[in-house]
């Protein structure tokens, strides 16, 4: 049990039923329906994996890389998925909790709160969020009956199918197509993970760097949360310099956390804008209406579903990823349009050839550091 002050720190199995039992409910379909759906993400998950590794070029013929499953899973199997994500990512941050246990005021309140009540918060942000994922390449969790992995602890890509009906739905395309155009995208980062060996373990090693960072005091979280709930509800003391509208992810970290973070959203805006590109790329090939399902799909993007959706985008900063689309993408357009998509793929060459945050706005100088530097 992980706890602090005496009480558990996370009830995860309270966050999984209150997620469950929070989260909308999914569009109407028949019991044939919903079996159809579920053959045809199948089948369009095994068609984008070959269209996608031969557009990217990223796998070499003859290095297949282990296999990974695909799970066509509803909103409660996404919601697992991301516990037990959350629970192994977690760990040594709850565990260094544990063992830093403080009986200062801030250690009560916390203490105080308990395991059942964080459990309820978490589960209360994962019902939000589980109605809006369309799909994921889940890589952290341990595998398990319900949630198998690829060979060697490897991850496992899921498609939401109510949450996809949903869309198709709300933007009136074709769903044949929208469903082949989502499973591109997804199936885009199956390959970056599968096709270079190195990453997943950078992107862990990482987040665990940014969470060793994270003050363990509690009281020094309690005043961090009140700072940032000052910021965003524009509730600050005169006088005092006002944060830029940012997310409580970036406001509750130390100043060591910033600097991980930037190269953090770096790397996520490297695979969420090559994601963009490819599923562009390869479209027009194989998605008849990719045009339209695009202007449809970055419309709702940017609009956000109402303004209960928009607010809790900016609490979460899911207004950053959105920008890591558009940035992203803007970055592997135009290095493939200047040295070629065999050139872009340098950037799998190791972790110092991945791109800064600084590079990902000016593609130039990455083409510099990495192309010109090396060729000279």
């Amino acid at each position: 049990m992980t706890s602090i002050g005496g009480a558990e720190m996370v009830d995860w199995n309270l966050a999984v039923a209150t997620a469950t039992r929070l989260a909308r409910p999914g569009p109407e379909v028949s019991r044939d329906e919903a079996r159809e759906i579920v053959a045809e993400l199948r089948r369009h998950a095994k068609a984008a994996e070959e269209h996608v590794r031969a557009y990217t070029r990223m796998i070499p013929e003859g290095h297949e890389p282990p296999d990974t499953p695909v799970l066509v899973v509803d909103r409660a199997g996404w919601t697992r998925a991301n516990v037990a994500g959350f629970r192994e990512l977690l760990k040594p941050l709850l565990d260094k909790m544990r063992d830093r246990r403080s009986n200062s005021a801030g250690g009560a309140v916390l203490g105080a709160v308990g395991g059942k009540v964080t459990g309820v918060e978490l589960g209360m942000l994962l019902s939000f969020l589980s109605s809006r994922v369309l799909g994921q390449y889940e890589t952290f969790a341990p595998p398990s009956r319900d949630l198998p992995s690829g060979e060697g602890g490897g991850g496992r890509l899921l498609l939401v199918a109510p949450n996809i009906v949903h869309v198709e739905r709300e933007l009136q395309v074709d769903p044949h197509d929208f469903r082949l155009w989502v499973c591109l995208h997804e199936e885009t980062h199956r390959t970056q993970f599968t096709g270079v060996p190195w990453l997943r373990d950078h992107l862990e090693g990482e987040i665990q760097s940014f969470l060793e960072e994270t003050d363990v005091d509690p009281s020094t979280v309690v005043e961090r949360l009140r700072e940032a709930a000052q910021s965003l509800t524009g509730s600050r003391p005169e006088g005092e310099e006002d944060d830029d509208g940012r997310s409580l992810v970036e406001l509750v970290q130390t100043p060591g956390q910033k600097e991980i973070l930037g190269r953090l959203t770096a790397v996520m805006s490297l695979l969420e804008g090559h994601a963009d590109y490819v599923m562009d790329g390869v479209g027009p090939q194989v998605v008849p209406s990719v045009a339209e399902i695009r202007e449809k799909f970055q419309q709702r993007r940017a609009k956000g579903a109402s303004r209960l959706d928009l607010a809790l985008r900016k609490l979460l900063g899911l207004d950053a990823k959105l920008r890591q689309y558009r940035d992203g993408e803007r970055f592997v357009r135009a290095v493939v349009d200047e040295v070629g998509m065999d050139g872009f793929n340098r950037v799998w060459t190791s972790p110092n050839t991945l791109p800064t945050k600084a590079e990902i706005a000016k593609p130039a100088d990455w083409i510099a550091r990495v192309h010109r530097k090396a060729d000279s």
